[in-house]
């Protein structure tokens, strides 16, 4: 992966405001990444100092060994799941609806 994608996916996820979710294929999408789970990759190895857990599955869980400290985070800023689904629906962030989806938000 080259140093440009790497930092405009970091940049990315570190935009996501507060009280909102993205799917790793939707930072994927705003970045050009060529698939969600370099995403995940850029997390695992460099994402420490991002809000990786505003930062979901495509089915709005968490990554199962993650689940119980992002839940946790989520909630603590307003993002509330049920069991441990996050309602995309409700929470996800604006900038990365899908245009065919516009009764989302």
């Amino acid at each position: 992966m080259d140093e440009e994608l790497h930092e405009r996916v970091r940049a990315a996820i570190r935009r996501i405001p507060g009280g909102s979710v993205a799917t790793y294929g939707d930072i994927a999408d705003l970045t050009s990444a060529p698939s969600p789970r370099l995403v995940g990759k850029v997390l695992a190895e460099d994402g420490h100092d991002l809000p990786w857990h505003r930062v979901l599955r495509a089915n709005g869980t968490p990554a199962p060994h993650l689940a119980e400290e992002q839940l946790a985070r989520l909630r603590a800023e307003g993002v509330l799941a049920d069991g441990d689904k996050v309602d995309l629906r409700r929470h996800r962030w604006a900038d990365v609806v899908p245009e065919d989806e516009p009764g989302l938000f």
